[in-house]
């Protein structure tokens, strides 16, 4: 059953701990088929572009799928940013775990 609002997300995005994350990461509403989970959030890349997006596998689903944006050109990097593009994709990477949790979290209890 679909229950990943836009409304809940943005709870779960305040709620989660890492102060790094903030202005990169935001609930957003999409159009998604019948029977599927809505939640989506989009997080803005400083270091590359022009963004990526955590949406739910599925329905009652608790893990989380990471979508890249598409890129027109190639990325290049020195490696300050390189650096910097590994420390959001960490981020990122501990964001998803966190909303896995939520959700299966929020499975066990409705």
């Amino acid at each position: 059953m679909p229950f990943r609002t836009r409304e809940l997300l943005e709870e779960w995005l305040a709620e989660f701990t890492d102060t790094d994350l903030a202005g990169l990461a935001e609930a957003e509403e999409h159009d998604s088929d019948p029977g599927t989970d809505p939640g989506l959030i989009i997080v803005r890349l400083h270091n590359a572009t022009p963004y990526m997006f955590l949406q739910p596998v599925g329905p009652g689903d608790p893990k989380w799928a990471v979508t890249f944006g598409p890129r027109e050109q190639e990325l290049v990097l020195g490696s300050e940013e390189l650096a910097g593009l590994a420390a959001e994709l960490e981020l990122a990477a501990r964001l998803c775990a966190y909303l896995e949790g939520r959700s299966q979290e929020y499975i066990r209890t409705h």
